[in-house]
């Protein structure tokens, strides 16, 4: 058992930075995510905790010890891959006893941790089949009972998922988290898909560009975005957002998008002060928004007109695309609306749950205090 420290950690090829200053603390038996776009630098951070890439610049810890320049197979971590990488010629068995073998650990040993990870996985009745033989999520499986045999200190899972459809990912999600709490281990695990995320992790680093942008609970990353990127990627729909500047009313300052006008809350008055004839960005998450005659009695709301451009009927919910003076947006209404392409809707906004960043450098203006109050609800 160990956690993982990364110090002001870059990878460069030639000028190009493709991982900047990282710095991230993973306790012993968390669950960290690392999740962001494509070319992000997600996976290139594993492949250096992993020793299968070389570090720039920095230090990565694996407990107290510094790994930099530790082989792959002496950093006592397992990794599964995207691909499985699988050895076609072997059985199951063999796929998953191959690194013990190789360390030269002795059969009844080998026998011993092979048939309890396959119990686990349930794949005991797999053992004698070869790759070619299972399916997708089978071989997801094996892959991980590969790792588990090890018995390491860390494991790493770069898109494991990937591979599988959609209904074969949600098993597997909640496959591995069961997985985690069982063998309270430490896991890092890479996605681009913030539902994953958002439903495995203890905690979330979104990267972009190579830079993190937000380490936090799942919880903290929706309801307290640091920045624009954080809250246009967590959430889906994401976020919606409009230029906007704030201005003085007779009922305090407020948000003016140039479509509609928006209060800002009591408690939110005096951090967005500042902020005073200047140009902002204003976000409202597509769940915030609500038909004006199903209204929720919980809520703030501020009422705003729309057309209605596109209606997506989901059952549980109905997604409704409105668009107003050349601006469009999206809601996550009550399935009971009555919604209909071209026409025009009354729909209100939750004030309590409006967002607010900074036009220039794009950063939360009521980050520090959101977080202090969710602290105080934890």
């Amino acid at each position: 058992m160990a956690g993982v420290t990364f110090r002001n950690v870059s990878k460069k090829y030639g000028d190009n930075a493709v991982v900047s200053h990282l710095d991230i603390d993973i306790e012993d038996q968390e669950f960290l995510v690392l999740v962001g776009p494509s070319g992000c630098g997600k996976s290139t951070s594993l492949r250096m905790l992993a020793g299968l890439e070389e570090i720039t610049e920095g230090e990565i810890l694996i407990g107290d010890r510094v790994v930099n320049n530790v082989a792959p197979k002496d950093r006592d971590i397992a990794m599964v891959f995207q691909s499985y990488a699988l050895y076609p010629h072997m059985t199951v068995y063999e796929n998953m006893a191959f690194g013990l073998r190789l360390r030269k650990t002795p059969k009844h040993v080998i026998d011993s941790k092979v048939t309890e990870a396959a119990r686990q996985l349930g794949i005991e009745q797999l053992l004698s089949r070869r790759p070619r033989q299972l399916s997708g999520g089978q071989r997801q499986r094996v892959a991980v009972g590969r790792a588990i045999v090890r018995e390491p200190k860390v494991f790493l899972m770069d898109e494991p998922l990937s591979n599988l459809d959609a209904k074969l990912r949600v098993e597997a999600r909640s496959f591995i988290s069961k997985l985690h709490q069982r063998l309270q281990t430490t896991f890092i695990y890479v996605t681009h898909d913030q539902v994953e995320a958002m439903t495995m992790g203890t905690r979330i680093a979104v990267l972009n560009a190579g830079r993190l942008m937000q380490i936090d609970t799942p919880f903290n990353l929706y309801h307290n975005p640091a920045n624009v990127f954080v809250a246009g990627f967590i959430g889906s729909p994401s976020m919606n957002f409009f230029d906007a500047s704030i201005i003085q009313t007779d009922k305090g300052l407020a948000v003016d998008t140039g479509i509609f006008q928006i209060i800002v809350p009591q408690n939110r008055q005096q951090v967005v002060k500042p902020y005073l004839g200047k140009k902002v960005v204003f976000g409202i998450r597509p769940e915030d928004i609500h038909d004006q005659s199903l209204t929720p009695t919980n809520i703030n709301p501020q009422p705003v007109e729309a057309n209605i451009d596109v209606v997506e009927q989901m059952g549980n919910e109905m997604i409704v695309y409105l668009e107003e003076g050349n601006k469009n947006f999206i809601g996550r209404l009550d399935p009971r609306t009555q919604a209909r392409v071209g026409n025009r809707m009354n729909v209100v906004i939750n004030v309590d749950n409006i967002h607010l960043f900074d036009a220039q450098t794009e950063e939360s203006l009521v980050y520090t205090q959101k977080q202090q109050e969710l602290n105080a609800l934890a």
